[in-house]
């Protein structure tokens, strides 16, 4: 080990890991060896194992925060801001697909005072906000903006998951289907769009 121990230096080595071999295979025993430590050194940086998961979640969730963040501060237009969600989605699955399913072990909550995951809940809040505004113009029908958010959801994900399974590859096709169907999601919901 050539760099001093610390917190910082335990997440970027389980980050590593967890990009080179996967959660399950993913230990403190592993993240230790690597750093040329013993596993109970790593005690004072994290409290074990599924802090440490957490911790790189957390971090994996903040860059998708900050690309969502991006995406709002580049665009006033709710639907706009949807489609640019859902394309930083995507893009952020395709960054790191090994730490992209550490999103799921931490969903967002709904309730601000049983909410520990904070990293989740704000990225849900930006998207929910695209919908809820959307709604409010008038540029998607009447309804509950965290179930329309939620339908767009699902339909980005599938595509989100579909570019990982190697069904697309392209840069172009994956931006293309992206586009299709969140157009096709918005359209369904009573927004004006083209459907090519």
């Amino acid at each position: 080990m050539s760099a001093p121990l610390s917190r910082e230096l335990v997440l970027a080595t389980a980050r590593a890991q967890l990009e080179r071999d996967g959660a399950e295979r993913l230990s403190l025993r592993a993240v230790a060896r690597e750093l040329g430590v013993t596993a109970p050194a790593l005690y004072l940086y994290v409290e074990n194992k599924q802090d440490l998961v957490a911790a790189v979640a957390e971090e994996h969730f903040g860059r998708l925060v900050e690309r969502f963040e991006a995406v709002t501060d580049a665009d006033t237009d709710p639907l706009a801001r949807i489609r640019g969600y859902s394309r930083a989605y995507v893009d952020h699955a395709r960054s790191s697909p090994a730490l992209f399913s550490l999103l799921f072990l931490y969903p967002p909550s709904a309730l601000a005072d049983a909410d520990s995951f904070p990293p989740a809940t704000r990225a849900f809040e930006l998207a929910n906000a695209a919908t809820a505004q959307a709604i409010d113009e008038g540029l998607l029908a009447p309804g509950d903006p965290t179930e329309v958010g939620t339908v767009m959801w699902c339909a980005v994900h599938g595509v989100a998951e579909a570019v990982l399974m190697g069904f697309v590859a392209d840069d172009d096709a994956v931006a293309a289907l992206v586009d299709r169907v969140v157009d096709t999601v918005l359209a369904g919901q009573g927004a004006s769009v083209p459907v090519a």
